[in-house]
């Protein structure tokens, strides 16, 4: 049985369903052709991923190829509740709703397992870490996993770097159709969104401190000095620090940039990126929030000391020194909480990887070692020309001569 907030929402649910679907081409496309053979008919297949309109595209295409699919949400706040409540409806069984305690998320983790899953498709890695090392589950025989996220995918190199992965994982999050997309253009709108609608402030004229230039990083930058923000970069690898210093962005360190930034956005995936002491050295009415997958950037325990909620997923927060922070989204990931996550179009490509992944895992775990793949190449450059096609573009193709000059010396 499932378990979510309320069942009536699921009218509503079906509604961003079908938008979600008519705007997902590359996904619905690859679900139409293969929905005849049903290649994953007698396989449970568990996902723990944010329970949006997009998500939903693909647990009901991977139930249309014969699956049995199971979920439950990939962070304690970001479910939407009527979007559960659709895949309810569908037969799906799903433990997820908005507002979650830590215990009862990690019930619904629990609940999960339960159902045995073959493969796993992970957002961050607390269901694939928790089929590790609860030893409830340690009898379950898993074919392998996908992983959505660059969080998830350090947490599996260390596990394997200690000999502890039981079965393959394919890093979904580095395959360069989803990283180079989803991360820098999704993440890059959707913060622009979740900000807007916690602070409904301007960017423009704003000193915007974004932390971390990775692709996360570069997006969110990009849109930020799009809207108009004078946007500062905070860095600790000299290649990505360097290259924002060469797109035209001002590099600073963290202790600097605290005394100048009117709006900070963490996207670094690390632990203690914004302190109480950067908190302290921040100009009064500074407006603080994070992107990265976890609730370990900022040090929101110093700032949710004394607060209260202003507006919507926005807390005034008082200092020991009489200074007002402003935190969204209680320091988790803004653009999820805030708004509604990322467009449909490029979570096509992203959903598109994993399912293919899916089936990958499928066809070759018998011959696949516990470690860490990377998404087949030939998956990736599918993913790019189902997505030109969906969006009517065409390239040029190499030639024979110059396939064969390509390989001459």
């Amino acid at each position: 049985m499932s378990k979510i907030k309320d069942k009536s929402l699921a009218k509503n649910g079906q509604l961003g369903y079908k938008w979600a679907h008519a705007h997902m081409q590359i996904l619905t496309n690859s679900i139409k052709r293969l929905e005849k053979s049903k290649p994953l008919k007698g396989i449970t297949l568990a996902f723990c991923l944010q329970i949006t309109k997009e998500t939903a595209v693909l647990l009901v295409g991977a139930k249309k190829l014969g699956a049995h699919v199971v979920a439950c949400g990939g962070n304690p706040l970001t479910t939407q509740d009527d979007i559960a409540a659709f895949l309810d409806s569908q037969g799906i069984q799903i433990y997820a709703w908005s507002g979650q305690t830590k215990p009862e998320y990690e019930w619904c983790h629990a609940q999960v397992l339960s159902h045995k899953p073959q493969i796993i498709t992970d957002d961050g890695g607390d269901l694939n870490t928790r089929a590790h090392f609860d030893k409830k589950f340690k009898h379950l025989k898993v074919f392998g996993a996908t992983e959505e996220t660059t969080t998830g995918i350090n947490r599996y190199r260390a596990m394997q770097k200690k000999g502890l992965l039981r079965y393959p994982i394919i890093a979904v999050n580095n395959a360069k159709t989803k990283m180079m997309f989803d991360n820098k253009y999704g993440t890059g709108q959707s913060t622009i969104d979740g900000y807007l609608h916690a602070m409904n402030l301007l960017f423009a004229s704003k000193r915007t401190v974004v932390c971390g230039y990775g692709w996360v990083g570069r997006g969110v930058a990009q849109k930020c000095a799009g809207m108009g923000s004078k946007v500062i970069v905070t860095e600790v690898d000299p290649i990505k620090a360097l290259e924002a210093h060469m797109d035209g962005f001002e590099v600073l360190t963290m202790n600097e940039a605290a005394k100048t930034g009117d709006v900070f956005i963490t996207c670094t995936g690390m632990t203690q990126v914004i302190t109480k002491k950067h908190l302290l050295a921040m100009k009064n009415g500074a407006i603080v929030g994070n992107v990265g997958h976890f609730d370990v950037e900022i040090d929101t325990k110093s700032l949710l000391i004394h607060s209260r909620e202003v507006r919507p997923n926005l807390d005034e927060c008082i200092l020991k020194n009489g200074k007002n922070i402003y935190l969204v989204s209680k320091g988790r990931v803004a653009n999820l909480i805030a708004s509604e996550g990322h467009p449909p179009e490029v979570m096509a490509l992203s959903f598109s990887n994993q399912l293919h992944s899916i089936l990958y895992i499928l066809r070759n775990h018998k011959k696949m070692k516990p470690q860490i793949y990377d998404v087949p190449k030939e998956i990736d450059n599918q993913v790019a020309l189902d997505a030109l096609d969906s969006m009517n573009v065409k390239i040029d193709r190499l030639t024979k001569r110059q396939i064969s000059y390509r390989q001459s010396w």
